[in-house]
């Protein structure tokens, strides 16, 4: 398997550093992103039609963020070069190019003139021999070569998250703090949530591979890692991209605000002094953050209770995660108790879980097919849900399998299910944009029903005496006050929470204190879902549709 994301566009260190003079003039609010108004007027330059320059930039922004970063960039700039020696632009035109570092740069019509006024503009103000200035470059010609003397107002939105922060701050997290969404459901959100590289839990007992599993990917070990038959990892561990290699204690990375971990300070010393953050310099750090758990203990241990709130943090990722991935060992196919609480703890993330049978080497083919059965046989009566969950068979080691240890059957069975969950990896950086969106509207209608489960409950509690006695009743019977909220309000069930959560939160809580049904508040959350993500949308779409 190849550890390798999807392919930048690489090039020489001559043509980075002319790329990267284009980019800064393509960038016109000097934000280090071109935006569609951006590309328009640059690309135009390279007199390619219409139809190939939509097909450049929907290849270029693959990540469907409404902008281009300067690798990004790059590679549209190698793809207009392509396209101008008559290549047919397709998304594999990158990779098939026996030497992408050549390619050689594009013919931009008018631009040289325009980087020669620029550099001539920005030379120190030096006088000329007469006493003035340099020539300044055409008004018209302003965008290209002059960076707003404005700073970007802290609202401006120039990418669909930039977007959907706005919408956040403005539209929905008034809503969660009125009704206290990060008590009952979840934490509130931070610039660095929105930010965050993609993340792929695994999961599984011990010593079904997960650790190796990421070592398998990376091509190398992380900081921290152990691997052995026993119950090595005893800690949640991050591994994600960082200048140097180094591991970093949970209560450090807990509290650094440019890191999406600052809710997990809720789950207590106890559980930051089991967590921490590896971090080393690699490409496929770059894309995709991975989280390695705690191996799922079964039998007799699994009765000692951690110390922490395991299942609650495993919730608080999977909510974050962009993937999830069961590993399980043909020899411990066994589902215990606290791996189907585990398990359990996944709702409403199904569409992101995979199942991954690792060391399949270890069983011949007759047994593998066996395995097969009793794997599925067990899931379908833990995830409870219709539909069959997708499972991945291989052997996710550095050792080298041949057919004398697994057979022709098994070389070219494990070959294409690796490929395809490599696939699977590989798409999960270019969905990400597409999974933030999804996972903000799933939120936005959670909180609405917060929020109308919460003045509900206010509203059932008397003006006077009795209120304690109330409170009991609404707590103990909240299941059927759940049923007359989701009647009265027209709400799918499906997306009702946990009453039993609800209930365990609500005990340090007095209802009469919540607040009141604000209709305004919640108008504008379904102003915001009916009209201005889908506006969002359009905006930054392919500027060439």
């Amino acid at each position: 398997m190849e550890a390798s994301p999807i392919p930048i566009g690489s090039c020489s260190k001559e043509h980075e550093k002319i790329y990267k003079d284009w980019f800064t003039i393509a960038d016109s609010d000097g934000d280090g992103r071109v935006t569609g108004n951006d590309a328009t007027k640059f690309f135009a330059m390279s007199k390619l039609s219409r139809q190939e320059l939509k097909q450049v930039w929907a290849i270029a922004d693959s990540k469907r963020q409404g902008f281009l970063g300067l690798s990004e960039f790059i590679v549209a700039m190698q793809l207009v070069s392509l396209a101008q020696s008559g290549q047919e632009i397709t998304s594999d035109v990158l990779k098939s190019s026996v030497d992408a570092e050549n390619i050689s740069v594009p013919v931009m019509e008018g631009l040289d003139a325009l980087v020669t006024d620029k550099s001539h503009s920005t030379t120190n103000g030096e006088p000329e021999t007469n006493g003035s200035s340099r020539p300044q470059v055409p008004t018209s010609n302003k965008w290209f070569t002059s960076k707003s003397s404005k700073k970007m107002p802290p609202t401006a939105v120039t990418s669909i998250v930039d977007g959907l922060k706005r919408l956040y701050y403005e539209k929905l997290k008034p809503l969660e703090v009125t009704y206290q969404f990060n008590d009952f459901v979840s934490p509130f959100l931070t610039n660095s949530d929105f930010d965050a590289k993609p993340m792929v839990m695994l999961l599984g007992q011990y010593s079904t591979g997960k650790t190796t599993f990421i070592k398998h990917l990376l091509r190398c070990d992380y900081p921290g890692a152990h691997i052995g038959p026993e119950p090595t990892t005893d800690r949640f561990v991050v591994v994600m991209s960082g200048p140097d290699e180094r591991s970093i204690p949970g209560n450090t990375i807990a509290v650094q605000a440019d890191l999406p971990f600052g809710g997990l300070t809720t789950f207590g010393g106890a559980f930051l002094s089991k967590f921490e953050c590896s971090q080393m310099p690699h490409p496929l750090l770059d894309q995709i953050t991975f989280v390695d758990t705690p191996g799922v203990l079964s039998g007799e241990k699994q009765r000692t209770q951690r110390s922490y709130d395991f299942t609650g943090v495993i919730s608080w990722f999977a909510a974050k995660c962009d993937l999830i991935l069961l590993l399980f060992d043909p020899h411990k196919l066994d589902i215990s108790d606290e791996f189907k609480r585990v398990i359990s703890s996944l709702r409403g993330n199904d569409d992101k879980i995979r199942v991954v049978l690792n060391k399949a080497h270890q069983v011949d083919t007759q047994q593998l097919m066996r395995v097969y059965g009793a794997l599925m046989w067990s899931l379908g009566k833990v995830l409870n849900t219709p539909e069959v969950v997708r499972v991945y068979i291989g052997s996710f080691n550095d050792k080298h399998l041949n057919e004398a240890t697994i057979g022709p059957l098994g070389q070219d069975l494990f070959e294409k299910e690796q490929d395809d969950l490599l696939k699977d990896l590989i798409d999960i950086p270019r969905k990400a944009c597409d999974r933030r969106i999804n996972e903000f509207v799933k939120r936005a209608r959670a909180a609405k029903i917060h929020a109308y489960i919460i003045s509900h409950l206010k509203k059932e509690m008397p003006a006077m005496m009795g209120k304690a006695k109330a409170q009991q009743r609404l707590i103990d019977n909240l299941e059927d006050e759940f049923g007359k909220v989701q009647r009265e309000f027209h709400l799918p069930a499906g997306d009702f929470p946990s009453a039993e959560h609800y209930r365990e939160v609500m005990k340090g809580y007095s209802i009469d204190k919540f607040e009141k049904l604000k209709p305004k508040m919640i108008q504008a959350v379904d102003d915001m879902l009916g009209h201005e993500i889908p506006e969002l949308l359009r905006n930054f779409r392919n500027p060439y549709e």
